[in-house]
């Protein structure tokens, strides 16, 4: 039997509970207009069909992979590869590693840990950037991996996630630290939705290491998705 490598399969499980989240929140009181806007919006994790390609670096070690994901309420998630290339260590340790850690999470109902919640995090306005977007400031309440230390970027008018951004708030193994993350949301077909997900982490002996994932639906809430 092959073992697991601990430094690999850390860095897929962090990535998992970060991918997996709702946007489930109470307003407080003292939150700006924009603030308000994003969480009085619909909290439930909607249902999906969607490709997904991953591709990861690792040292001198490239793969890259492509999947057919599906989530819903009575089902959680799911995922087949369509398509790969590249390491197969990489293949392996990260790529499959994140989309199996992705099933478990929900599977396992921990999603709600990493929720951009009340519970989780004390959210602070921090005013409008250059690109007219709203800046909120994310602390988290505990220090673990599935929380983020960084900011949340809303359009001004209607409160819409566009881009989530910050460091891990606590390295998730010896093996890996300093793990960035940056994920962005569309609204497609009414539906606020995560399009890319960017991460970059520091692997103890391997060096550097970054993964790179897009998603492309096909349906949304039972509803194929128009072109």
């Amino acid at each position: 039997m092959k073992r697991r490598s601990p430094h690999h399969s850390s860095f897929a499980i962090v990535l998992a509970l970060v991918i997996a989240p709702t946007l489930l929140a109470i307003a407080p009181e003292t939150a700006d207009h924009s603030m308000r806007q994003f969480l009085e919006q619909d909290d439930t994790q909607h249902p999906y069909r969607a490709i997904r390609r991953l591709e990861a670096e690792s040292g001198t070690r490239r793969g890259w992979l492509e999947a057919v994901t599906e989530y819903s309420v009575e089902g959680g998630f799911s995922y087949q590869v369509t398509a790969e290339g590249g390491s197969s260590l990489v293949r392996s340790k990260v790529l499959r590693a994140v989309l199996e850690g992705e099933r478990e999470v929900i599977a396992q109902g921990e999603a709600a840990r990493a929720a951009l919640a009340l519970a989780n995090y004390a959210f602070q306005p921090n005013g409008v950037d250059d690109d007219g977007l709203a800046n909120v400031l994310l602390s988290p309440k505990r220090k673990e991996r599935a929380l983020l230390s960084g900011t949340m970027f809303l359009q001004p008018d209607g409160g819409d996630l566009v881009r989530l951004q910050g460091r891990l708030a606590k390295d998730p193994s010896f093996w890996v630290r300093n793990v960035e993350i940056v994920r962005s949301y569309k609204r497609i077909d009414g539906v606020v939705m995560p399009v890319t997900l960017e991460s970059t982490a520091h692997v103890r002996v391997f060096g550097p290491a970054s993964l790179r994932m897009t998603y492309a639906y096909s349906e949304i809430d039972g509803h194929r998705v128009r072109p």
